[in-house]
């Protein structure tokens, strides 16, 4: 990756493909859920390695509570346990931690885990780590539509700027490149508003195989396109 010239300053992945990684070794899912926690932590150090500023991870969509509910429980213990884990070792790197999503029905041990760790790392100035735990880009819109009438501000001040700062990522760029791992081929109501010029990159690798080599190939893919931000 060192001759790769053009890197995207926001990267977004879609964490696909935990469930089929575990099928596949006949193993319960959780423990793909447990190989695909695992791997966030090369994943984001590459990242952080090569001056990428923001990285978001679409880790529990609103869609994701349709799943069995042990589940459910167990992913929210993997998260909890992780990023109770890595705040501190983040912290050491300089990155800061972020969280866009519903709180409400997240498990308590989880909020309080989300909490610490963004206090933890609010004045830090490194790399961004946004977690989407509750995240739906519709379930996004919504709120902010809501935030901004109670707000009290008049519709005729309104304007794509100022509706964005009611957005979960009010003061973070938009997105320049989304990653979906997993072999699936659409966005998954994932940050509809922030994304959309951005650059998509589909692979058929699961996400716990998804390596720094996997990695290089997206970010090679992406500085050999031309951007085009609302042409044809």
């Amino acid at each position: 990756m060192d001759n790769i010239i053009n890197l995207p300053r926001h990267v977004a992945f879609i964490l696909d493909g935990n469930g089929r990684w575990a099928e596949q070794r006949g193993l319960p899912r959780l423990e793909g859920h447990r190989a695909g926690v695992k791997n966030v932590r090369p994943v984001i150090q590459h990242l952080n390695e090569h001056g990428i500023s923001f990285v978001t991870l679409y880790a529990f969509s609103t869609e994701n509570w349709n799943r069995p509910t042990e589940e459910v429980n167990g992913l929210f213990s993997l998260l909890e346990s992780v990023i109770s884990r890595e705040a501190r070792e983040l912290h050491k790197k300089g990155v800061r931690i972020l969280h866009i999503g519903r709180v409400d029905g997240l498990s308590p041990n989880l909020q309080r885990s989300i909490s610490r760790g963004i206090k933890l790392t609010e004045h830090n100035k490194g790399m961004t780590l946004v977690f989407a735990f509750n995240y739906g880009g519709r379930a996004e819109i919504v709120d902010a539509a809501r935030k901004f009438i109670a707000s009290g501000e008049p519709v005729n001040s309104l304007d794509e700027k100022s509706f964005a700062k009611y957005l979960y990522t009010s003061g973070l760029p938009d997105v320049d490149l989304v990653i979906r791992t997993g072999g699936e081929i659409r966005t998954s109501n994932f940050l509809i508003w922030q994304a959309a010029y951005s650059e998509l990159y589909f692979t058929p690798v699961l996400w716990p195989d998804f390596n720094e080599v996997e990695l290089d190939k997206a970010l090679e893919a992406y500085s050999q396109r031309q951007r085009r931000f609302g042409g044809l």
